[in-house]
């Protein structure tokens, strides 16, 4: 009998209003860089009732490109772009379902400072973690992409104890 195992995260999809905008805050502000394009602006709207269904978006709703993008550490995001009119804007940190992401730093200050060149704001100035993540210099904060996605900026320069418990290592297959 085979086992099958789950990996782990493999990316996050985050839909964005302009594809091309979305990629250069990513390449400016936190390193990314294109993997691949799925689907571009030059081929045709994906708008069939089967990609509509696939999707759970409206009818009057179509894809326009999907982008893969990756990060140092071997995270990636992959971009969506959609025509239409039933978009909603992006959520709060309250709202149902996935909030925010995660970017975790060797500099936050720097980083934040890259962010905010590159067209994003902070919600409020680093704060040290607390409990279990406290230590020293270890902070987050969250930002907002130009769009108004929610992203996390973190840095633990102070080893988790979660790490000493479990080692990365052990987490990997």
């Amino acid at each position: 009998m085979i086992k099958k195992r789950v990996h782990g995260i493999d990316h996050v999809g985050l839909t964005v209003p302009d594809i091309e905008k979305a990629t250069t805050f990513f390449k400016k502000a936190l390193a990314g860089e294109v993997i691949y394009d799925t689907f571009t602006k030059s081929e045709p709207k994906r708008d069939s009732p089967e990609t509509q269904h696939r999707l759970g978006i409206s009818p009057d709703m179509a894809q326009r490109a999907i982008r893969m993008l990756g990060f140092p550490n071997g995270s990636q995001i992959e971009l969506f772009e959609y025509d239409g009119n039933e978009q909603s804007p992006p959520i709060r940190s309250s709202d149902l379902g996935w909030n925010h992401v995660a970017f975790y730093t060797d500099d936050i200050y720097a980083t934040l400072e890259a962010v905010e060149d590159s067209g994003g704001n902070r919600l409020a100035d680093p704060k040290p973690l607390s409990g279990l993540e406290a230590g020293d210099g270890n902070l987050f904060c969250y930002i907002r992409t130009p769009w108004g996605s929610t992203l996390e900026l973190i840095s633990y320069p102070t080893s988790q104890p979660y790490i000493k418990e479990a080692p990365r290592e052990k987490w990997q297959v």
